[in-house]
């Protein structure tokens, strides 16, 4: 199969998951190692987390680890799985619309058949011009992309609490009209106000893993069509990272690195076969 008739298959394939009754979760990644374990664990998709990535290239979350990286990562990525590929693409890498369209080329070229664009504290409308943008540019590179926005409403508390679930569903509706295909919604925990937003947002809705969030179960009967673990997975990574060099080198024993490991045998043998296609 060609690459162009492979992305466009898993771009299907990508969409597919999230229809209506289903339930996407997403064990965010950052790098291909990361990326094929967890698809060894049966993630029927891959998404990386743009801190994550920028842990793992050294460096502060916020483009700061440059496009060109980035998409060397997805290129990466994209030829150690065979499950689609979806890009945190934080702002664009790009001021404007014009030098998001090359970003969306950039990354749907290195195998990526969804992203997400983020509002931040910028105004809603920059944001659906660059939906507008990214939709345009999948297009021209053979692909029917998903593009997830990403609304910072509560994770920033940019309006007082009281009006955060209406101030998401007007970018919601200003979003949709600008051609998006689902939700994000980082920092939205509530289960009354996830339901009214699931409910009312026509789009896929996509909520963060937070501390005491209501079970997978409970949210896809609330309307979830999406979970993303976020930072979490990469954090929990580095807290053992953490726990065990200090045992290490604060007492010079050995029991953590040996706790549950995956053996080196099986985690060679998940890159042994031929690249993905």
């Amino acid at each position: 199969m060609s690459e162009k008739k492979l992305r466009a298959e898993r771009a299907r394939a990508f969409r597919e998951l999230h229809r209506e009754g289903s339930m996407l979760v997403l064990p965010n990644v950052w790098d291909a190692g990361s990326a094929r374990v967890v698809e060894s664990c049966g993630a029927t998709a891959v998404a990386t987390s743009s801190a994550a990535v920028a842990w793992a290239h050294g460096t502060l979350d916020g483009e700061r680890v440059g496009r060109e990286a980035l998409v060397r990562l997805v290129a990466d990525i994209a030829r150690a799985v065979r499950v689609p590929v979806t890009v945190d693409a934080e702002q664009g890498y790009a001021e404007g619309p014009g030098g998001v369209a090359d970003t969306v080329a950039a990354l749907v070229h290195a195998g990526a058949v969804g992203i997400n664009l983020e509002d931040g504290a910028g105004p809603p409308e920059a944001l659906a011009r660059k939906i507008e943008v990214a939709k345009r540019a999948g297009g021209a590179a053979g692909v029917d992309l998903f593009v997830n926005a990403r609304t910072d409403v509560y994770l920033r508390g940019l309006v007082p609490p009281d009006r955060a679930a209406s101030e998401v569903l007007r970018r919601a509706r200003l979003y949709r009209e600008a051609g998006v295909d689902g939700l994000f919604v980082p920092g939205l925990s509530a289960p009354a106000e996830i339901e009214v937003v699931a409910r009312e947002a026509g789009l896929p809705l996509n909520v963060m893993i937070v501390p005491g969030l209501a079970p997978a179960a409970e949210l896809k009967r609330l309307g979830v069509r999406r979970l993303s673990a976020g930072t979490a997975l990469a954090q929990a990574t580095l807290g053992f990272v953490r726990q065990a060099a200090r045992e290490l080198l604060e007492r010079g024993t050995y029991a953590s690195l040996f706790a549950d490991p995956l053996p080196y045998g099986e985690l060679n043998e998940l890159f042994a076969r031929s690249p993905a296609g």
